[in-house]
């Protein structure tokens, strides 16, 4: 019988539950035993990962707010540390959510456990000092955008580009018209789109002005999208889109890509999200609105011009950005005006979407990860 090979697994948010899922589906049709064990949501659950602690303890952000929950992370350090001591792993694959998994990568490094880091630290937009964490403890970093690859060589660091996780992704499961009927929309409308965010503090921060930017268009020629996340606790969105008095306002629960794909334009946090939006191809503004404090520490620390990824990944100013003070529900309007159809800079954008998406389909990570694991096993095995 083939020996039963353990990966400990760090995945902290929605998006890093779902690009390790596919990781995971692709490892169970190599025909070897595997035992997953570590931090995962439901999806990495499902494909048969052990959780060490409940998801959603994990879904912090900001330097203010992870203070707050310090006593928590500590806790789950001290829980790996003895893991790694009395079940040592084959290998550790940490995906995303640096602030704990650099500390996680160091610890392996420490019992001599490889470590595979999928989806690297956006060092080159601050906390540059992280590329020099990911040098002295990851045995392999394998990164999901293009320019990361000659990024992390310069540093005679071992990694590989493995395409982007959305590109395999994104599936869409209703045209239009099928989209309009379960939803109750007037598919004679123009469709605006309004993604909050999927975390119950960005929610608080974007959704009041998002609805107030919302209300002002025209009920008679536009139907009013807002998304609802599942990370987002159903009565805290609720209350929030209460008493608005739109009949033109639609909660949108699921159906990400969907809303996406169908909407004529979308306000969209600055996240995940807003590649996926662009993948797609549809324009969107691109909002972020931190807590003031870590925001004003943050704004030291950023290397790079840009918030939005589509536009970083293209380099260049595609889609409006609206930061902090400038997201106003003024400004947000008069950034959707100058994307919605009939706009003039609007073919433009669509040409460069094309673009982004012909750059992030070249690879799989799905078929990319399992070659790395495979030679990371033999090679530290």
């Amino acid at each position: 019988m083939d020996k039963l090979i353990t990966i400990f697994w760090l995945a902290g948010e929605s998006s890093g539950d779902l690009h390790c899922e596919l990781i995971m589906k692709a490892l169970a049709k190599d025909g070897k035993r595997y035992h997953h064990v570590g931090i995962g949501g439901p999806k990495m659950q499902a494909q048969g990962l052990k959780p060490l602690f409940p998801f959603d303890r994990f879904a912090v952000m900001g330097f203010v707010e992870v203070l707050a929950h310090l006593g928590f992370f500590l806790k789950v350090e001290q829980s790996i540390k003895r893991l790694f001591e009395e079940a040592k792993p084959d290998l550790v694959i940490l995906a995303d959510y640096p602030g704990l998994n650099l500390r996680i990568a160091h610890l392996a490094d420490e019992f001599r456990i490889p470590v595979l880091y999928y989806i690297v630290p956006q060092f080159w937009a601050w906390k540059h000092e992280r590329v020099f964490k990911i040098k002295a403890n990851v045995n392999h970093a394998a990164c999901i955008l293009p320019f990361e690859e000659e990024l992390l060589t310069i540093h005679n660091i071992a990694c590989t580009y493995v395409g982007h996780p959305i590109a395999e992704e994104i599936e869409h499961k209703m045209d239009r018209d099928a989209f309009a009927k379960f939803f109750h929309l007037n598919p004679n409308k123009k469709w605006l789109g309004f993604f909050p965010g999927s975390r119950n503090s960005e929610a608080k921060k974007m959704l009041p002005t998002f609805l107030k930017a919302a209300k002002t268009w025209d009920q008679k020629e536009y139907e009013i999208l807002v998304s609802k996340s599942h990370g987002v606790n159903h009565q805290l969105f609720m209350d929030m889109v209460s008493g608005t008095g739109m009949p033109n306002l639609n909660i949108i629960d699921g159906y990400n890509y969907d809303m996406m794909q169908h909407c004529d334009a979308l306000v969209c946090t600055s996240g995940t999200v807003t590649l996926e939006a662009a993948y797609i191809g549809t324009p969107s503004v691109i909002c972020y609105k931190a807590n003031p404090l870590s925001y004003l520490i943050g704004k030291h620390l950023i290397r790079v011009s840009r918030i939005g990824l589509p536009n970083i990944i293209l380099d260049n100013d595609v889609l409006p950005e609206l930061v902090q003070h400038d997201m106003s529900a003024h400004n947000i309007n008069a950034k959707l005006r100058e994307i919605i159809p009939g706009s003039p800079r609007r073919d433009v954008i669509l040409l460069e979407l094309r673009k982004l998406r012909a750059m992030l389909s070249d690879k799989k990570p799905s078929v990319e990860m399992p070659k790395i694991i495979e030679q990371m096993l033999i090679t530290y095995g």
